[in-house]
């Protein structure tokens, strides 16, 4: 059963339970014309249940807010860990200026992490810089062109600003047989970094 159908069978449920009461109550308000203190207590009693019924709208529909809130501040905060890693790692391999075996492999475990947590046009713009890594790291080595490996961290570091506050200059949609394409891309490219 799906979430909607839930709700609206609740909604429904809560719609006809407040009806009855309200025609029971109604009903006791009738009976009891005869005595006005019975009356003013039916009263209350239909009050109390308004303030009870609108309460419990606003209380499950606060703790759904809530809840989403903190999905996605922890949706955020592990897309946040994993460009922070991403960045760590390129740090170290930049003042080594040395790519190694275990490199290769954080770039290929980061590559699949970032299939799971990055907007398309990081994963786009980390294609294109492992790219650079790749012509950069012939012998394993990234001495030739540190300007060229800046600006592609530079560029992969502005996506990925934009990515963590939800930002899109460019306004590209990318379908997801590119998204695809783009995931298979970077995973391949990973792989093909050379070291010595």
């Amino acid at each position: 059963m799906s979430t909607y159908t839930k709700q609206l069978t609740y909604l429904i449920l809560t719609l006809l339970t407040l009806v009855a009461g309200y025609a029971y109550l109604r009903y006791a308000y009738k009976v009891t014309d005869s005595t006005p203190f019975t009356q003013e207590i039916v009263l209350i009693i239909l009050g109390t249940i308004a303030t009870v019924f609108i309460t419990a709208l606003l209380l499950n529909k606060q703790t759904a807010v809530e809840i989403e809130k903190e999905q996605n501040i922890k949706f955020l905060d592990l897309k946040a860990q994993t460009y922070e890693k991403l960045l760590d790692l390129m740090e170290d391999m930049s003042v080594e200026h040395q790519l190694t075996t275990k490199d290769i492999t954080k770039l290929q475990f980061i590559t699949h992490r970032l299939a799971i947590f990055a907007s398309a046009s990081v994963l786009k713009e980390y294609n294109n810089f492992l790219e650079v890594i790749s012509k950069l790291s012939k012998d394993g080595s990234l001495d030739e062109d540190t300007k060229q490996l800046s600006e592609a961290l530079g560029k992969l570091t502005i996506e990925i600003r934009f990515d963590l506050l939800n930002e899109n200059p460019t306004g590209t949609t990318y379908t997801s047989e590119e998204i695809s394409t783009m995931i298979t891309n970077n995973s391949n490219s990973s792989s093909d970094i050379n070291i010595n």
